[in-house]
């Protein structure tokens, strides 16, 4: 009863992985600026393949981490490599190969894909021939084993969907969907049949070993149709068929045994005795079957006891009708075995080799993502800017909410002190001109590296041009503005960035010295702050004066929502890194634009969304806020002009010190950004120019002995970006 089938395995081929992974990597992913060498991790790779697809046959529980470990290895690479770019002879052999002399029905292809799939049908192999050596005596056998046959089925199922797809050709026999589906209908049956073994070793109740049984027969039958198909003839292991039809009558046997107990306990002797003849004959028809005498001979004898023992009370108390097994009542069904879907990563301490590798065409896509969503999420940006920029204008001029807290009329409004106490903590108006006086140097040291690129850029073309014009058509060398075109167009980018930049420095300047003596008040203490704003008339309470009250609360509101929408856009809320992978790795190309204004949507069309409405309802809250504040002013008779006015002021200060305060953090952020790109670039440049320099004098050394064409180094053809 104990005897299980495992699949035997694909037999691989070794090839060569370190020679053509290393020139792919070299051709297609580094770069002037990005030289890391993955050597060690390449030849980890060839022996994690070597150790994984060997040691699978040694058919022991370690084994499986091994093979694990080279599958997600393969997951993790074949999402950098596209499959068109590797050349690879992966060579395979069928796993039932039966010809004569050893022959082989193998197939070989050269991608990742096909790779995956020999070695996804090896760990079902593996975990097949591991489940089929525990003991079933104990809990830990029962268990591995019944987890082991689960996910070897769910494998077998996935490859059956699969194969065809991945490959685009005929496959070797065992991979073709009938075998698959075969295989994992018998492993199904296996894993189900181990669940009947965990109930009887647990001593679970007749009833439910009875349709755990029932069900395995079920399944078993199943396998059984699946494996004697024409197209199978003398393709099984000789054993495999008959043991199949044994054990789909030894299950169904099962099943009758422990429904006959059930009988006994209520006391249906007729339908106990016939369940019991049942049986018997099925126990022996299993064991003819599969020409195993031995097969569940345990629980054949157990039935034979009991029906000799039951028969004969049955003769000479009992008396009761033996029913036609026929007229009985099906027994029911236990469905316990599943197909386990593949857990990824498959190992348990899984670390990618080369998980610091990324295309370089991911890299361009990622790039051009960012300046998509950056576009976007600084254009929402701006708008909410704008409208608090609007808002607080509106609220600077009608002297709010100030105005409504001035109950004394000598005492500074509470809103204003909360002001005040901002700028004071912010470091004042000093910490803010310290700030600002900062930018020109930042912007200095940009320029002067700018300016040395550009530099060398035009004596590098100039010398170019000297030589071109010398020689004529017998300098054949790629002209130097094709080789830098790609640099000169970044110092050109940078150029018209840093002028946006001296622009941006100049309105900020502006805004400060316009700003500038409200900002020095609010950066005064508490009682310098009251003594430098005249007095003038208490505000009379109201039903406007209320209203207004409600209004500056929906205006904080308003304000707090549009913080959070802010921090929401500037949130990195999706990485594309995985997407673009995954699309390189199916097409062997990004289409960025379609996959970026796709996610960006996704992501952050609700927040535009939330733009809009903002913007609609401030429309309304500033009307509201002038009609109430003109019946507010009429009624107060306008009193207390000066203080008003002074108020209004400090507000509008306020305001603008914490713009400019935003704007230079993010002015000395941009500039220093800027310093490691431009510094990036300048090495590159530098880099360059000397390999070209490099060239030219080989170039020129040759011309003297010989007319040839000159070589050229394509690798600095197109710098690319740093990984």
């Amino acid at each position: 009863m104990t005897e299980l089938i495992s699949i035997p395995l694909k037999k691989p081929s070794d090839v060569d992985v370190i020679k053509p992974l290393t020139n792919i990597i070299k051709s297609t992913y580094n770069s002037a600026t990005n030289q890391k060498d993955y050597t060690e991790q390449i030849s980890e790779f060839s022996k994690l393949r070597s150790n994984a697809l060997w040691r699978a046959f040694e058919k022991y529980e370690s084994s499986l981490e091994v093979i694990y470990s080279y599958y997600d290895q393969l997951c993790a690479l074949e999402g950098k490599i596209p499959a068109h770019e590797l050349q690879i002879p992966f060579k395979w052999k069928d796993a039932f190969d039966r010809t004569i002399f050893g022959g082989k029905l193998s197939l070989t292809i050269s991608t990742l894909a096909y790779e995956k799939l020999c070695v996804l049908f090896n760990i079902a192999a593996l975990q097949s021939s591991v489940a089929a050596s525990q003991s079933l005596e104990s809990d830990e056998g029962l268990k591995l084993a019944a987890k082991l046959f689960q996910q070897a089925a769910g494998i077998f199922n996935y490859l059956k969907g699969n194969v065809m797809l991945a490959i685009q050709q005929e496959p070797t026999p065992d991979m073709s969907p009938d075998t698959l589906s075969a295989l994992s209908a018998l492993m199904i049956a296996q894993a189900q049949e181990i669940f009947v073994h965990k109930a009887i070793h647990d001593t679970m109740k007749d009833v439910v070993i009875a349709k755990l049984a029932s069900q395995t027969e079920e399944y078993y039958a199943e396998a059984l149709k699946l494996f004697q198909k024409e197209i199978f003839r003398s393709f099984w292991d000789k054993e495999w068929i008959p043991l199949i039809t044994g054990k789909q009558s030894g299950y169904r046997a099962m099943a009758e045994l422990y429904q006959a107990s059930i009988c006994k306990s209520k006391s249906a002797i007729g339908e106990e005795i016939c369940r019991l003849e049942y049986a018997v004959d099925l126990f022996k028809a299993a064991q003819q079957r599969s020409n195993k005498p031995n097969l569940f001979q345990e629980y054949a004898t157990k039935a034979e006891r009991r029906l000799t023992v039951i028969k004969k009370d049955n003769d000479f108390i009992y008396h009761e009708r033996i029913p036609d097994i026929k007229s009985l009542e099906p027994i029911g069904k236990a469905n316990i075995a599943k197909f386990l879907t593949m857990s990824q990563p498959m190992s348990s301490n899984f670390k990618d080799l080369f998980e610091d590798l990324l295309p370089v065409a991911v890299h361009h896509a990622l790039s051009s993502y960012e300046i998509r969503r950056n576009e976007l999420v600084n254009t929402e940006i701006s708008k909410l800017r704008e409208m608090t920029q609007v808002l607080n204008t509106v609220l600077a001029s009608l002297n709010l909410p100030a105005a409504i807290e001035d109950t004394s009329g000598t005492e500074v409004p509470q809103s204003l002190l909360d002001k005040a106490s901002y700028v004071r903590q912010a470091g004042g108006i000093k910490a803010l001109e310290t700030a600002m006086n900062d930018l020109p140097d930042l912007l200095q040291r940009n320029k002067d590296i700018l300016d040395e690129a550009e530099k060398m850029l035009r004596e590098e073309r100039e010398s170019d041009d000297q030589l071109r014009e010398q020689f004529k058509e017998r300098w054949t060398r790629i002209p130097s503005s094709k080789l830098t075109e790609q640099l000169t167009s970044n110092a050109k980018k940078y150029r018209i960035i840093i002028d946006n930049a001296i622009s941006a420095d100049k309105t900020v300047r502006e805004k400060f010295e316009t700003h500038r003596e409200g900002m020095e008040i609010l950066s005064l203490d508490e009682s310098e702050l009251a003594s430098a704003i005249p007095s003038g008339s208490a505000v009379q309470e109201s039903g406007v004066v209320i209203q207004l009250r409600k209004l500056m609360e929906d205006v904080e509101t308003l304000k707090a929502e549009r913080d959070v929408i802010e921090s929401e856009l500037k949130s990195p809320t999706v990485d594309m890194k995985s997407t673009f992978l995954a699309a390189l790795a199916k097409d062997g190309a990004i289409d960025e634009p379609n996959l970026s204004v796709e996610q960006i949507g996704k992501i952050y069309g609700p927040l535009t969304t939330q733009v809009r409405d903002s913007s609609a309802r401030q429309e309304k809250l500033i009307a509201e806020i002038q009609s109430s504040h003109a019946a507010f002013t009429r009624e107060q008779s306008g009193s207390g002009s000066s203080r008003e006015a002074v108020l209004c002021k400090l507000a509008a200060a306020y305001d603008a010190f914490k713009e400019l305060k935003n704007n230079l953090q993010e002015g000395a952020k941009f500039y220093n950004d800027l310093t490691q790109v431009s510094t990036l670039t300048s090495v590159l440049l530098k880099y360059m120019i000397s390999e070209n320099l490099t060239e030219k004098n080989f170039c020129f050394s040759c011309w003297s002995f010989s007319k040839i064409r000159f070589p050229t180094f394509a690798l600095l053809a197109k710098p690319r970006k740093k990984n």
